[in-house]
């Protein structure tokens, strides 16, 4: 973008009088006002368009850092006309009031927006998540938690949808190509339709963990068949790496497995006599039975 070429200065020879050289500085500061107020002009023409670019429809903008992520999604959340669809597997940011995180949806709430959100079950169990649902909760916001659970999203109106974007995943992607935006909303429907609803009331833990946990311990025995390891485990369902290694330490009693792969075979194994029609498969070669040595 070409700024236009600074007014050429006239050197200031000595003049007939002192009114003549006053005239000359009078008329140069002219010229530099005029070429400023251009310049300034062209800027914001500019910074408007790259603006209307970055909202119009089927772009996709990037947004890197913590603070400039939050304004972005903020102001997204505000401008929501019909609906919200959040999806937050790591709970309310700690560090942030419960009041400032409901500021962003508080004024499209009480204009009669509708949102619903998605926690993994492990929300469950957060003092600071049971704090927040039980304030959305009062502008009349749906809360379900999953025990699988995919990344964080937001989609807003069917017409802008939020994830996460760039390197080491400290950036977010700002999405209005509707295509895309449709694709991410049934994601989240899907999801919404398997979760459960958060009931909030005063509980204590070990409430809530009779509630969740025989789903939590069918996901895990899901992930385990499919070979992923303790940590991915431990990511996928939002947990710690020390509760998961608890939870296959318990399964591989229940089952008297004596090592990992062992396991993986007995609750396939389990898996398969339960399905309808289904053919049970044979121990492959070398494996040793349940409760015998490896």
């Amino acid at each position: 973008m070409s700024l236009g070429s600074a007014p050429t200065r006239q050197p200031l020879t000595p003049a007939g009088s002192p009114l003549e050289s006053l005239l000359r500085i009078a008329d140069t500061l002219s010229s530099l006002e005029r070429y400023a107020t251009e310049t300034a002009g062209r800027l914001v023409l500019a910074e408007d368009t790259d603006a209307e670019a970055a909202e119009a429809p089927g772009s996709i903008r990037y947004v890197e850092g913590p603070g400039a992520i939050q304004d972005a999604v903020d102001e997204v959340l505000r401008r929501a006309k019909h609906e919200i669809l959040t999806s937050r597997p790591d709970g309310p940011d700690p560090t942030r009031p419960v009041d400032e995180t409901c500021a962003a949806v508080r004024d499209p709430l009480t204009r009669g927006v509708v949102m619903r959100t998605l926690f993994p079950h492990s929300a469950r169990f957060s003092e600071p998540t049971k704090r927040y649902v039980q304030q959305v909760m009062t502008y009349g916001v749906e809360v379900r938690t999953l025990p699988e659970f995919f990344d964080r999203l937001v989609v807003v109106d069917g017409e802008v949808a939020v994830i996460p974007g760039g390197e080491h995943g400290h950036g977010a992607a700002l999405i209005r190509d509707r295509s895309v935006v449709a694709f991410l909303g049934d994601v989240f429907e899907r999801a919404w339709v398997r979760a459960e609803r958060f009931p909030f009331r005063p509980v204590r833990a070990a409430d809530a963990a009779g509630e969740v946990m025989p789903d939590v311990r069918r996901a895990i025995k899901t992930l385990l068949i499919e070979g992923r390891s303790d940590k991915a485990i431990a990511r996928r369902l939002d947990m710690s790496l020390r509760s998961v290694q608890g939870h296959i330490a318990s399964l591989r009693e229940q089952y008297g497995a004596q090592h990992r792969f062992q396991l993986g075979y007995e609750m396939a194994r389990d898996a398969y006599a339960a399905a309808p029609t289904a053919t049970v498969p044979t121990a492959p070669a070398g494996s040793a039975p349940a409760g015998s040595a490896p």
